[in-house]
């Protein structure tokens, strides 16, 4: 916890002190990474149970983020929140189920639920929709990697994908971490070329879905 409050101050003020706004675009985004895992640490000790965990974290972390971007005066359409490509975006999606089957063995999580039934899969679905979905794309492929690519064209794609690889680190097996890299340029890939986050958000939460809801069942 200390060391990622270091690292969070050290962000902070190296991003006010930037006189380049370009580079302040790369750095600023950059304090939500050690704030995601400093609130994820203080949540996670207050013993919140699943489901009720993620609201708790990433409501959190989506405020933040939402104050990122005002600082930096960022409209929708530049941090991928718009419908192009929409067909595309949909079977980008749908993707998030092979990811799933592909991702189980690797990880081979406990399920989130008891028994596999509409009334107990349809809340912690939307909520790992919504949170793992939604805004953790929404601050890794919308915020942060608009400004990394800025900065150094496709290898930002690169960049932010080794940041979200990093996060997994000590919490997750080794080759986790190297899967979710993979995810993550795949992510990032799709998000440059439709300029939309939806595809990547939608697969995202679809994976988590199928990997902690459905996947363990069989």
């Amino acid at each position: 916890m200390l060391c990622h409050i270091a690292v969070l101050t050290v962000i902070i003020v190296r991003s006010a002190l930037v006189t380049v706004y370009s580079h302040q675009r790369l750095l600023l985004p950059l304090v939500l990474v050690p704030l995601m895992r400093i609130i994820s640490l203080a949540m996670g000790a207050l013993s919140i149970p699943e489901p009720w965990l993620y609201p708790a974290v990433y409501a959190t972390l989506l405020v933040a983020a939402v104050v990122v971007v005002r600082i930096l005066k960022y409209h929708a359409v530049d941090i991928g929140l718009s419908s192009h490509w929409l067909l595309t975006q949909l079977l980008t999606g749908a993707t998030g189920i092979l990811l799933a089957f592909i991702g189980y063995p690797i990880l081979r999580p406990e399920t989130m639920i008891a028994d596999l039934t509409w009334q107990q899969v349809w809340l912690p679905a939307l909520i790992l929709l919504l949170c793992t979905g939604f805004v953790e794309e929404f601050v890794f492929r919308g915020v942060i990697q608009r400004g990394a690519v800025e900065i150094f064209g496709n290898w930002g794609i690169v960049y932010v994908s080794l940041l979200f690889a990093v996060l997994y680190i000590g919490f997750l097996p080794v080759t986790w971490v190297a899967f979710a890299f993979i995810i993550s340029l795949y992510f990032g890939w799709m998000v440059r070329e439709s300029g939309s986050i939806l595809g990547a958000a939608l697969a995202h939460g679809i994976c988590n879905i199928a990997l902690y809801l459905i996947v363990p069942f069989f």
